[in-house]
């Protein structure tokens, strides 16, 4: 056989040419290899409420086993639509404004796809999730960075004004916010849509912690404000509400006119969402209870952790919703934040997040994330190990 007609493999040029291995598996990869307690990777160590899965073995049962509707079972978004409107006081149409996802990653990026065109501008605030821009660089928009106030992770809106061009197609915004667990308050909620309001942007709310705001706050929903629910897709996380991430069940609801665009996208990349989970979580959600609760339960979860920091050299910064503490290492090592969280994983055995990571440029303010969605237990075991710093 001669060159020419030899096996290969062709040549691609990347499409994300500046992605790598996320930090999140770099972090519980080194974890895993030293022992670590693992309080970097924001999911749960423990179980979700056995009703839940019980739910969905009786929908298998039941026969619910073949494609649902492009959408999702009915019942599922009429569930949904009954959730906002007695939390938030807004009305959606479950047949034509409720949509649900393969997870609220797919949920943003379909919502991108669906809106972005080439040459697009759409803002995203820095530190932000992780998907934000490579979502915005897949539909060939260009990610315009705002950076968040430094230290308290308030919205600058002299900063995101100074942002709109006549090119900005959407704004992406994410209360509770991960990784800082700052929530946007009332307030602020007005000022972004007195800001938007003689524009023709649109809003991504990512309200995926939506159920874990603490101290007796309130989550300021999009879908709370007239002119931002006009102009909103609002997604959330079954997987991060009833402590199933591996369900990758999520939802979006937006007026029908971006919803029937949303949908167009959502039946080419997924189709649709696997039935019997669906039905399951349709039937679990006739008891508001276990998403009442959450905040009571995260709370307490929040309390146990910092309580457990105080006295450390460690500096606690506000967790005031989701179920992340940062703090500041500045009195505990001159290291940077990465090199930081590798040392505390190797010689400690807790793994945490540098928020470093959260940024381009990496911009280093000497800030790590650790997740609290651990058993006590667990959460018990870092702190033994952390009071030694």
């Amino acid at each position: 056989m001669d060159r020419a007609t030899a096996p290969r493999t062709p040549h691609l040029t990347s499409r994300l040419p500046q992605v790598g291995t996320t930090i999140f598996s770099v972090m519980s990869a080194l974890a895993a290899e030293h022992g670590a307690v693992n309080l970097g990777q924001g999911f749960p160590d423990f179980d979700c409420d056995p009703r839940l899965p019980d739910a969905v073995t009786a929908a298998m049962g039941a026969g619910h086993n073949q494609y649902p509707p492009m959408p999702g079972v009915p019942a599922l978004r009429e569930a949904v639509a009954s959730k906002i409107e007695a939390l938030h006081a807004r009305q959606y149409s479950a047949a034509t404004e409720i949509t649900i996802t393969a997870g609220a990653t797919q949920a943003i990026l379909t919502a991108i796809l669906a809106t972005v065109h080439p040459g697009d501008e759409v803002i995203v605030l820095e530190p932000c999730y992780d998907s934000y821009v490579p979502n915005v660089e897949l539909a060939g928009g260009v990610a315009v960075r705002v950076p968040l106030t430094p230290g308290s992770f308030r919205p600058d809106f002299d900063k995101i004004g100074a942002a709109i061009t006549p090119r900005t197609r959407a704004i992406i915004v994410n209360s509770p916010h991960n990784p800082s667990a700052t929530v946007w308050s009332a307030e602020e909620m007005q000022q972004l849509q007195d800001l938007l309001a003689p524009t023709d942007i649109l809003l991504i709310s990512d309200e995926v912690y939506e159920h874990m705001v603490f101290d007796g706050a309130e989550h300021q929903s999009a879908a709370r404000f007239p002119g931002l629910a006009a102009r909103a897709f609002i997604v959330s996380s079954f997987g991060k509400t009833f402590h199933v991430t591996g369900w990758k069940v999520g939802t979006v609801a937006a007026p029908a006119a971006l919803t029937a665009e949303f949908r167009k996208v959502h039946q080419f990349n997924v189709f649709t969402v696997n039935t019997p989970m669906q039905h399951g979580l349709a039937a679990y959600l006739q008891d508001s209870a276990p998403y009442l609760q959450l905040p009571a339960f995260y709370q307490a979860k929040r309390d146990l952790f910092r309580q457990g920091l105080e006295g450390s050299r460690l500096k606690l910064l506000p967790s005031a919703g989701s179920y992340f503490q940062c703090v500041d290492i500045a009195k505990v090592s001159d290291l940077s934040e990465a090199d930081f969280c590798q040392w505390l994983t190797r010689e400690l055995g807790v793994a945490a997040i540098p928020l470093s990571a959260f940024y381009r440029d990496g911009f280093d303010q000497r800030v790590v994330r650790f997740c609290f969605a651990k058993k006590d237990e667990t959460l018990r075991a870092a702190l033994e190990r952390l009071r030694r710093l």
